[in-house]
């Protein structure tokens, strides 16, 4: 069951072909200094992945998996795959143009 979503997507308005992440919410603690805190559970996603699905079904997707998830949502091309998406050491993420 979706318990957090993340969205990375650069291109928001596109959900016909997007790409999709779950981890369990539980990987989520400590990542930020004012954020919930999720048990880990035996049912607990270490991670899952689909590739060129729409919004709708990677929502449909997530919320079917036991246990708490959180769901990462990227551009179709991004996340899954080499980018040029990075992670800050402030936390947030930024896209390269280069």
């Amino acid at each position: 069951m979706i318990w957090n979503i993340i969205d990375r997507r650069v291109r928001p308005y596109r959900w016909k072909r997007i790409n999709a992440i779950v981890e369990a919410t539980s990987h989520d603690n400590g990542r930020s200094k004012d954020g919930d805190q999720a048990e880990s559970g035996p049912d607990d996603i270490a991670y899952g992945q689909r590739e060129g699905i729409s919004l709708a079904d990677a929502i449909a997707w997530a919320n079917s998996l036991p246990g708490g998830v959180t769901l990462f949502l990227y551009d179709e091309g991004r996340g899954t795959t080499p980018s040029r998406v990075r992670l800050l050491p402030d936390g947030t993420w930024t896209e390269d143009d280069s």
